[in-house]
């Protein structure tokens, strides 16, 4: 799939406040600081669509982006960011579950895990979360560059095994670099793959 097109639509906190009609919706989540940003503008070939930081817990909005005049990439707030207060925290929560929840036009949620650490709790209990509600999802295993092959190999193997635990069938993953442009094609192909299907 070629970009075309990308354009930011709107930012909001209420789920019913996002864009009317019927085009599907393709959105991005996980831990803060995971390369979330990073990794948007490297599939829109956009550098300055979404916003990166190296403060972590920056986005606390869903934000809507229109590809191709055909679907929309949302950018969603990072979970378990430490340094949000308690009620800050449940705020992003609320804000995450209305979406993931009630948003009839997602037809994906991409969970980006950091390929340079060991399985985590968190990334555990919101996979648990999302298979207990029936959310479509795929895994996008990010900062591949930052390791050596081997290395990468076994981190990936390792979530993988982690979740052979509780589950039957894995799901879809993928092994990208925002630096490197690594996975971009294969994630792209996937979303044109489902929008055939729509």
């Amino acid at each position: 799939m070629n970009i075309k097109s990308a354009e930011f639509v709107i930012s909001n906190t209420d789920v019913n406040k996002c864009p009317q009609g019927n085009l599907p919706e393709y959105a991005f989540i996980g831990r803060s600081n995971v390369g979330k940003s990073s990794l948007i503008n490297m599939l829109t070939g956009r550098n300055g669509l979404a916003m990166t930081s190296s403060t972590p817990g920056k986005t606390l909005l869903i934000n809507h982006f229109l590809i191709n005049k055909q679907w929309y990439l949302v950018d969603l707030p990072g979970y378990g960011f430490a340094q949000r207060s308690a009620k800050m925290q449940a705020q992003i929560d609320r804000i995450i579950h209305s979406y993931v929840l009630q948003r009839q036009q997602m037809a994906c949620l991409f969970l980006l895990i950091d390929s340079r650490h060991a399985p985590m709790a968190i990334d555990m209990k919101f996979i648990e979360w999302l298979g207990e509600n029936g959310v479509p999802f795929a895994l996008v295993f990010t900062k591949a560059d930052k390791l050596g092959g081997a290395t990468l190999k076994a981190n990936v193997e390792a979530y993988l095994d982690k979740l052979r635990e509780q589950w039957e069938e894995l799901p879809t993953y993928f092994v990208t670099s925002s630096e490197k442009r690594l996975g971009r094609d294969e994630l792209l192909d996937y979303i044109d793959a489902i929008n055939r299907m729509e």
